[in-house]
């Protein structure tokens, strides 16, 4: 059972909504997001390293500074208010025609502990840590967890008809030509039938923010241990998350490029591959991967499709049956000598929004040797795994549209 809330919501006025938003911290490095930071952007309290000339190292003490400073001057200036009454938001995001409905809602950090709240990825300490100060300091989420929830023909009524009847609050097009949607759910029966149901699903699922979710919880934690008064209904004990039906999501390809051969050459390594998949030269045209098990490779100005040969990967594995985890064993591991995907330098990932079109560039530009783009994985692979209580590889799944920050952010207080 998952326990959610309405909240009060801290979020830009109407008129300045596109200016304030922004992507999240995690997809820029500082330079881009200083060049992309308007003055209004909320870059400036998530990535505050931006302004300093030169920029400087983000887990700098000064930087933890003027984000605090930059959040109070934002609330200063009236560029984030906080609603004077607690509710839920519809946010929508749309990508190439297609859009999808997530319900901007207060997720408790015990369901997270208690494994209500499923994860596919193993976290880092280092980045919990990061992630933890900023919510110490802020004592906010100031930027959203992307969930997943099994998908609810009442909820989908729900959200549809507050769609179809109201204006959207927040109704723009971003630079990158994805449209941002917000409507606010304020009919208090409405509000607590959307408690209500969330109480009866058996999970939330983690599609893209494991970092934030721990942190999150953590800082729960920490502030329960702190509080002899504690109750569990504090609103520290909440934190911001947009919850999508899983019907509605798409998952696309994360690609692998390689630095060498390991020592082989071209010839070698395709007669290496024979062993365990059919190979077949496309030539100069693109090649994608057009179903599971089928993999495209692009070595040497050629593209070539590989197969995976039946027995080379168990089916019965909802880990093994991966296709990140087939080409990790049968070409990375064994041909090319990549163990570790977490810290071995001769790899690199790139995310399917880029384009197939990234891992010629990345391979003619004599950056990488060699490429590797899979078929994406799906929705029901995610739930099957986290249900089970496995991890998937790294670098397995890469969700778009992005959630974009600043829209609305939860206040612990």
């Amino acid at each position: 059972m998952v326990k959610v809330k309405p909240f009060k919501g801290i979020r830009p006025p109407k008129n300045i909504a596109a200016e304030v938003a922004s992507r999240p911290y995690d997809v820029l490095n500082s330079k881009e997001a200083q060049a992309e930071a308007g003055e209004k952007s909320l870059l400036h309290i998530i990535k505050p390293e931006i302004d300093f000339d030169p920029i400087i190292d983000e887990h700098s003490q000064e930087v933890y500074d003027k984000a605090v400073e930059n959040f109070k001057k934002w609330q200063n200036n009236g560029w984030l208010v906080q609603d004077e009454k607690e509710k839920y938001y519809i946010y929508a995001q749309t990508m190439e025609g297609r859009t999808q409905y997530g319900l901007v809602v207060a997720c408790h950090f015990e369901d997270y502990l208690k494994g209500n709240i499923k994860k596919h990825e193993l976290t880092r300490p280092d980045k919990e840590e990061d992630r933890m100060i900023h919510v110490r300091i802020q004592n906010a989420n100031v930027e959203p967890v992307f969930f997943s929830y099994p998908s609810n023909k009442e909820l989908d009524k729900l959200v549809s008809e507050i769609v179809g009847k109201n204006q959207p609050e927040y109704d723009y097009v971003a630079d990158d030509g994805f449209g941002h949607h917000l409507w606010l759910v304020e009919d208090e029966g409405t509000i607590a039938r959307i408690t209500e149901l969330f109480s009866n699903m058996p999970a939330l699922y983690i599609a893209d923010g494991h970092h934030r979710t721990a942190a999150a919880a953590l800082v729960g934690q920490e502030k329960m241990k702190n509080n002899p008064d504690h109750k569990g209904d504090e609103e520290y004990c909440f934190f911001l998350a947009v919850a999508f039906p899983d019907d509605q999501l798409k998952i696309i390809d994360y690609n692998r490029v390689v630095k060498d051969l390991n020592g082989l050459t071209k010839e070698e390594l395709l007669r290496a591959l024979e062993e365990d998949f059919e190979v077949a030269n496309k030539g100069a045209e693109e090649y994608k991967p057009t179903c599971l098990h089928n993999f495209s490779m692009y070595l040497d100005g050629s593209w070539y499709s590989l197969t995976a040969k039946e027995g080379r990967y168990d089916d019965n594995d909802p880990i093994g049956v991966l296709d990140v985890t087939i080409l990790s064993n049968l070409v990375l591991d064994k041909l090319l000598g990549i163990k570790d995907l977490r810290t071995d330098k001769r790899i690199d990932f790139v995310g399917g929004i880029r384009g197939i079109g990234e891992l010629k560039k990345r391979v003619d530009s004599g950056d990488m040797e060699v490429a590797f783009a899979l078929y994406p994985v799906s929705m029901k692979q995610l739930i099957d795994i986290a249900d089970s209580g496995n991890i998937m590889p790294p670098k397995t799944t890469w969700f778009e549209p992005k959630l974009r920050s600043g829209l609305v952010i939860h206040s612990l207080e």
